[in-house]
């Protein structure tokens, strides 16, 4: 804020370049600690400019205000120190409305709809373990084409071999739902590469799948536990030596993907001992009824129950993470005392993030470490 009103002051002043020197200069959106400052300098004229992000809580589409005399629209928020935000500016002429990214700011964040501008607030760190190490012996990556009895059709599959694998060697295993994005958009295998390589998470292989029918097969849907159960687990236990011990077999996946990592555990006890569950969209009723219409009653059911009977997965340990930013947090923070009152080997992290990938990517060091610990064992308080 303290440029920007450096800036006013400059106009005021008639200095010549002021707005130049601005725009030059500044690192945007201009940061100080927990007060931001959106600025869009419109080349074009605009009825309207919005600020567009995802924080739950706030007035997801925030109006920008003009600079007296200039083309530069601007907004100040306040948002909770080491916070992360991905946004978009909303621009809007004789009722039109178009959507752009940030042309100041240079952080972009990607996902299967396209990309956003991120705001990294005073206190967030983008983690040196997520970034590609040379010194890292990397993994390598292989792709089948796997027959599925549950489906009736062909699924493909990605799986991640630790750089010291050997086929002697009998070795843990996760499945991974939606295993492309998590490799596009959240870096998942240099993050396997980095903690194996430190020894923070021990070496492990990683089946990813992905969805066709996304979102209908992995809402608490039967035929994808079939699919996890019958036909990928058995046919990586057969290619590979893959530890009986259910407390090395793991389960993983974001949103829909945590729904259906906790749905195949919950329906076969004694299989999957470990799961990573980031945003899962765990929403269960008390009274009544949902209102987020009938691909969530399958997830409500399952939800429902499990908070019925949670001691079936009494001989798992769950990693639990979700964005404070996100409407899912009320859902995963009503899981905590389940959790504890069921005595299950749990441990439930909240990021200041919202339901994004790079949000999620920012927490599989806590929970890969919490399920499949290396010899240099991470400390939890």
């Amino acid at each position: 804020m303290r440029e920007l009103h450096a800036l006013v002051a400059a106009l005021r002043n008639r200095e010549s370049g002021a707005l130049q020197r601005f725009l030059g200069d500044g690192d945007f959106p201009l940061v100080e600690e927990d007060t931001v400052t959106f600025v869009y300098p419109a080349e074009e004229e605009f009825d309207e400019i919005f600020l567009i992000h995802w924080v739950f809580g706030l007035e997801s589409r925030q109006p920008l205000s003009r600079l007296a005399g200039t083309d530069l629209w601007y907004l100040t928020l306040e948002l909770p120190h080491g916070s992360r935000v991905e946004y978009k500016f909303e621009l809007t002429r004789e009722g039109r409305r178009f959507w752009v990214r940030d042309p100041l700011n240079p952080r972009r964040a990607h996902d299967p709809f396209g990309a956003n501008s991120v705001c990294p607030m005073t206190g967030y760190v983008d983690p040196e373990w997520a970034r590609p190490d040379p010194s890292a012996r990397a993994g390598t990556v292989e792709r089948i084409s796997l027959p599925s009895t549950a489906y009736g059709d062909q699924r493909e599959v990605a799986i991640y071999l630790p750089a010291e694998f050997r086929p002697t060697r009998r070795y843990s295993l996760l499945i991974c739902h939606d295993g492309d994005d998590w490799m596009h958009y959240g870096g998942l295998i240099p993050v396997l590469d980095n903690l194996i390589h430190r020894h923070e998470v021990i070496p492990l292989i990683v089946a990813m799948t992905n969805g066709v029918s996304r979102n209908e097969e992995y809402a608490a849907n039967a035929l994808q536990a079939r699919f996890l159960t019958e036909d990928l687990l058995p046919y990586m236990c057969r290619r590979f030596k893959i530890a009986d011990d259910p407390r090395r077999r793991g389960l993983m996946g974001a949103s829909f993907g945590a729904v259906s990592s906790l749905h195949c555990a919950f329906e076969n006890p004694g299989m999957f001992g470990r799961l990573l569950l980031n945003s899962g969209s765990f929403v269960f009723t008390d009274i009544g009824w949902h209102d987020r219409g009938s691909l969530w009653d399958p997830v409500v059911t399952l939800v429902n129950r499990f908070r019925e009977e949670p001691q079936r997965l009494a001989d798992s340990r769950l990693f639990l993470s979700c964005g404070v930013h996100e409407s899912l947090i009320t859902f995963n923070r009503s899981l905590v005392p389940l959790l504890r009152a069921a005595e299950l080997d749990f441990r439930f992290v909240e990021s200041r993030d919202g339901h994004n990938w790079i949000g999620w990517r920012d927490r599989l060091r806590d929970g890969l470490t919490w399920l499949f610990p290396g010899h240099l064992r991470m400390t939890y308080e």
